[in-house]
């Protein structure tokens, strides 16, 4: 951030820390009047209240500058907490262990002379969804392997820099903290050199370096210091550098993404709008809800990547709520993440038959709960992406695409709005396997995706439809404009060289497109689009043809 986006930050959680302190007053008295009412007449609801009350006193004040009160505040917590989970009689209750804790919090209030803040150099300030980086570092002692390398990589639209020095990547890598490393492992002077390496530079930097790491040894050992050094994926050697593409492609598509989109549950306002606060920084969507009954609405209007709540809510735990949001359709793997303010092991033990729970201890650090927030829904959205998306291409697959179809021709026939439908299908395929390798074939697939990608709208929906083929959906498009924007892309990538075995290659693809004036079925679509395709082989190939026929 800059100097004028700091000062406004730190100003808005400062004015959060002021809200926060006037309400002090309160929830002391709150917590004085509970046990109070606790020592007139036992109920183990009110206990719950008083003991909800202290958490978040407990989980909350440090957040604000009020640390000498918060760890006060913690220490009646977990009395309170082991009277919550033990049958006792009321002449076992400690009332003047309780009574001291209840005074020293007012004392410790009343004598407070700290001005409420929050320091924002504790603050984690990177954005998860700022703009990707196309550039990759190629870390090698060997030159030669390097170059070698690049050039793969380079085949697919990344820049390159190579380094054989390990001095001068680390100091490279300051100016471009962005960058992919592809890390070799082992180098002359250090059989480790590059994971020390790469440990120095995540030491250093306020956000994590995606690393790949590259080894001959493939055990445990090296693997679980490649992790421990941030490595997001190790290959051994020797390796298909294709497979190495894909996750450079995962890698650099994770970081081009939408907002996060997180839901937080909490029924203290200024801890919400502090979250909110820190979350809106690092660039993500947030909705708050302080009444967990309010929640269900909230869930489906706001569909969330990510679930951030409290442990102890009134009327229900987090727990309770989670087993309830995960019988809704849509939730069942939503990531929740719960704050606490105590290791609490009874909680985690049941929260272990639930799904993707996780657990941050309060006041968590910004930068821990930014890293981990961004961490699950990273990995939410990429094991969905599996379920959905084509690995060569990051493009929707056929199942995926062919209910995209259904989705929209029901929406296109609704509003009485045009749709087209191509499918395209790169010509010769076979031809180029056999005379310049799977490999290249791969990456002919890879440059029509990207190429597709670049060329049509976002709101096109684009799919592999299988092997060398793929479909097109066009929105709002009636078959004659769709055919130019597809014969643009056609002439396009008929000029692109491609590489196999030392050679250099050029290719083309014919499509057919059909549209839902003249066929409003899906399968009359697709079948028109198939018929269109086959003549625009049957002519020649490198052509573009349209179905008009009426069904």
């Amino acid at each position: 951030m800059d100097k004028r986006a700091d000062n406004e930050f730190q100003e808005r959680l400062n004015a959060l820390a002021t809200v926060y302190a006037k309400g002090l007053p309160e929830k002391i008295s709150e917590i004085e009047i509970l046990w109070h009412r606790l020592l007139d007449s036992w109920d183990r609801q009110t206990l719950q209240d008083l003991h909800r009350n202290v958490h978040n006193l407990a989980g909350n004040g440090k957040i604000f500058g009020f640390s000498e009160l918060s760890h006060e505040a913690r220490i009646l917590e977990q009395i309170l907490k082991q009277l919550l989970q033990q049958e006792i009689l009321t002449d076992q209750i400690p009332s003047e262990q309780i009574d001291r804790q209840v005074s020293e919090l007012k004392r410790i209030f009343a004598e407070s002379e700290a001005k409420p803040s929050v320091n924002l150099g504790q603050l984690a300030t990177s954005n998860p969804n700022a703009p990707a980086s196309n550039l990759v570092f190629v870390v090698n002692h060997d030159s030669e392997i390097a170059e070698e390398l690049a050039l793969q990589i380079r085949y697919y639209g990344y820049e390159v820099a190579i380094f054989d020095q390990l001095d001068q990547f680390q100091t490279a890598i300051q100016q471009s903290p962005d960058a992919v490393v592809l890390m070799e492992i082992e180098f002359p002077e250090d059989e480790m050199g590059g994971i020390h390496a790469v440990k120095a530079v995540q030491r250093t930097l306020m956000q994590s370096v995606r690393v790949i790491f590259v080894s001959a040894r493939d055990n445990v050992e090296y693997r679980l210091e490649a992790v421990r050094a941030g490595g997001v994926a190790y290959f051994v050697k020797p390796f298909n550098p294709v497979e190495l593409i894909e996750q450079l492609d995962f890698i650099t598509a994770s970081q081009v993404q939408d907002a996060f989109r997180i839901l937080i549950v909490d029924d203290n306002q200024a801890v919400l709008s502090y979250h909110s606060a820190l979350l809106e920084q690092a660039g993500m969507m947030v909705k708050n809800v302080s009444n967990p009954m309010d929640l269900m609405a909230e869930l489906k209007n706001f569909n969330p990547d990510l679930i951030l709540m409290d442990l102890h809510l009134p009327q229900c735990s987090g727990l309770e709520l989670a087993k309830v949001i995960r019988q809704l359709d849509g939730f069942v793997s939503t990531p929740i993440i719960y704050l606490a303010t105590e290791d609490d092991l009874n909680a985690r033990a049941e929260s272990l038959n639930l799904r993707e729970e996780d657990f941050l201890l309060k006041p968590a650090a910004s930068k821990r709960l930014i890293s981990t927030i961004t961490m699950r829904v990273m990995r939410a959205r990429s094991l969905h992406a599996l379920m959905v998306h084509d690995s060569l291409t990051g493009m929707l697959n056929h199942t995926a695409i062919k209910e995209e179809l259904v989705r929209e021709v029901v929406r296109a026939n609704r509003l009485n709005t045009p749709l087209s439908y191509a499918l395209i299908d790169i010509d010769y395929f076979n031809k180029i396997n056999e005379r310049y390798g799977y490999a290249a074939g791969d990456r002919v697939i890879k440059s029509l995706s990207r190429l597709l990608k670049q060329r049509l709208r976002g709101t096109d929906v684009i799919g592999r439809y299988g092997g060398e083929e793929f479909a097109v959906i066009m929105n709002d498009t009636d078959a004659a404009s769709a055919a130019k924007v597809i014969d643009e892309i056609r002439t396009v990538f008929s000029r692109v060289l491609h590489v196999g075995n030392d050679e250099e290659f050029s290719t083309s693809f014919s499509c057919g497109i059909a549209d839902v004036t003249n066929f409003q079925s899906v399968p009359s679509l697709t079948e028109a689009a198939e018929k269109a395709l086959f003549q625009a082989k049957q002519r020649g190939r490198n052509k573009v043809i349209i179905n008009a026929a009426y069904e």
